[in-house]
């Protein structure tokens, strides 16, 4: 498995930081002019004494401006300064420093939103450079010093972790789109033991070490040498541990009686709908004898059909049976009453 060396996306995009931030130092210092006496032109409230305090506005002869508040003389409080080279600052102040939380908007584009302390990026703040990458984190004196997130915007890529003086060092976790590396860094660069994530299920585990034929071209040199060539080298790979949750079924044996007569009643219930389905679907031939009977005049055996299906017709030839039963009953009757008589004669005549 071949090493994703990415990393060096992150030298060149922090080397135009460096020089973005070096110019943005030089914009942020052109404030301490009007530290001195009362310079330039001012326009607002003033105390007993004749000095700036309250709300005013102040032209300042290097033509930068502000709008804000003052306290004896010195920029105190809420205000706006705008540079004339386009920069400003909108944010809290505190005897001519940007203090407290305020949004510096450079000539370049860059924009940093966070805390200050003494005209210094200090406590956590979001800083957008020029070039679309982000960093979001903690700050120490201008620099970026603590935990903190890059995210380099070309690549999407995002470095999560320590940051010392402006350099990423510490534990720390880069993330690129399909892997990641989690390990530890020193001045920008992986060092040591670490490992890889790759996306499709496996970890390559090894170590980032100084390559032999650098090593002994910098014994022999006595000028400086060249920045170290790191190279990975992998001692192991596994595959990820996933974790998948487990469902407990109930042997059948181990079922209630309550469930097993449901069960019972479901399977009765089903069978009485199919068989009502089925008596449903059969239906007696005379229906569709009749109705194509009626539809279709021209065949003449259509007429012997209804006939022979007609209810009026079946109704007929039942009472008939039955009148014809009930003559054979009565005759029946009749005769047996007749011989009856007939046998009290003769018993008579013999006495």
């Amino acid at each position: 498995m071949s090493d994703p060396s990415s990393e060096g996306e992150a030298e060149e995009s922090e080397t135009e930081e460096t020089e973005t931030e070096t110019e943005s130092e030089g914009t942020e210092d052109s404030e301490a002019e009007e530290a001195e006496a009362d310079l330039g032109e001012y326009d607002g409230e003033r105390n007993s004494a004749g000095e700036r305090h309250g709300r005013g506005k102040a032209q300042l002869p290097n033509g930068d401006t502000y709008d804000g508040e003052y306290e004896h003389s010195l920029r105190n409080g809420q205000g706006t300064y705008r540079f004339k080279n386009g920069a400003r600052y909108i944010g809290q102040y505190l005897q001519n420093k940007k203090h407290g939380h305020g949004v510096f908007f450079y000539p370049d584009g860059s924009k940093y939103e966070g805390s200050w302390v003494n005209d210094q990026k200090h406590g956590y703040g979001e800083y957008t450079y020029a070039n679309g990458d982000t960093y979001a984190g903690e700050w120490f004196n201008n620099d970026r010093h603590g935990q903190g997130t890059y995210v380099y915007k070309d690549t999407g890529s995002k470095y999560v972790g320590g940051w010392v003086n402006g350099n990423q060092e510490g534990e720390a976790e880069l993330i690129h789109l399909n892997h990641r590396y989690r390990g530890k860094f020193l001045n920008g660069n992986p060092v040591g033991q670490g490992k890889y994530v790759f996306d499709i299920g496996c970890e390559q585990q090894g170590e980032y070490i100084q390559s032999a034929e650098d090593k002994g071209e910098e014994e022999e040199e006595e000028e400086p040498s060249l920045p170290a060539v790191l190279k990975w080298k992998a001692t192991e790979i596994t595959e990820l541990t996933l974790w998948t949750p487990s469902v407990k079924k109930t042997p059948p044996s181990e079922a209630s009686p309550a469930a097993a007569e449901a069960a019972a009643a479901a399977g009765e219930a089903v069978e009485e709908t199919e068989g009502a389905v089925e008596g449903e679907e059969t239906m007696p031939a005379n229906a569709v004898t009749d109705e194509t009977a009626d539809g279709r005049d021209d065949e003449p055996s259509h007429e012997v059909s209804s006939e022979v299906f007609r209810p009026e017709k079946h109704a007929e030839e039942e009472d008939e049976g039955s009148r014809g039963e009930e003559e054979n009953k009565e005759a029946q009757e009749d005769q047996g009453t007749a011989n009856l008589e007939d046998k009290e004669d003769e018993s008579q005549e013999a006495e």
